[in-house]
């Protein structure tokens, strides 16, 4: 229960921020693709690469990355049916051993038809889900927070428990 009160309040937190819409859509994006791909191999981390060293919201993708893992947990008999179609392809046959037999990429398990179908559905909705977060992001932020804290809810919200609660949280978390 504390993990997913902590997971909404880093979520809600990140809507909130005064970070751009496009570093929080893409960080979603990352998330993503985080969440369909094993964590700990080398396209994980090389994820986790990207999003720490580049301009990425990290908080975004990791909640979404922990997100979208319990989806494609779901949704892993399509996921499978998607690798094992790309695995089995007859004209890719030759680029697999080639793969196989080079010296790393073996440790990405590409030969796993849920790690193949998660990166491929990972790959191809990328595109489409950044405009699509991005355009969430950017109309909440510019219409939903403003208009949201001009009424009396959210000023009396601001002077109850449950909120100062919630700021004493924030200040004591680590």
């Amino acid at each position: 229960m504390t993990f997913l009160l902590k997971e909404l309040f880093s979520l809600i937190r990140i809507l909130n921020s005064e970070t751009g819409a496009k570093q929080i859509a893409l960080g979603f994006t990352l998330g993503f693709i985080l969440g369909l791909s094993p964590w700990l191999s080398i396209q994980g981390l090389a994820i986790i690469l990207i999003i720490l060293i580049f301009r990425v919201q990290a908080a975004a993708a990791f909640v979404a990355a922990t997100i979208f893992s319990f989806v494609a947990y779901i949704f892993d008999p399509f996921i499978h049916s998607i690798g094992k179609y790309v695995l089995k392809h007859d004209t890719l046959e030759g680029l697999w051993t080639y793969l196989y037999n080079a010296p790393l990429v073996p440790y990405t398990e590409f030969n796993n038809s849920i790690v193949m179908g998660g990166a491929v559905l990972g790959i191809l909705l990328a595109p489409f889900l950044y405009f699509i977060f991005y355009k969430l992001v950017s109309k909440y932020q510019s219409t939903i927070v403003s208009k949201f804290k001009d009424t009396k809810f959210w000023k009396a919200f601001k002077g109850s428990v449950i909120y100062n609660w919630y700021i004493t949280y924030e200040k004591y978390k680590f």
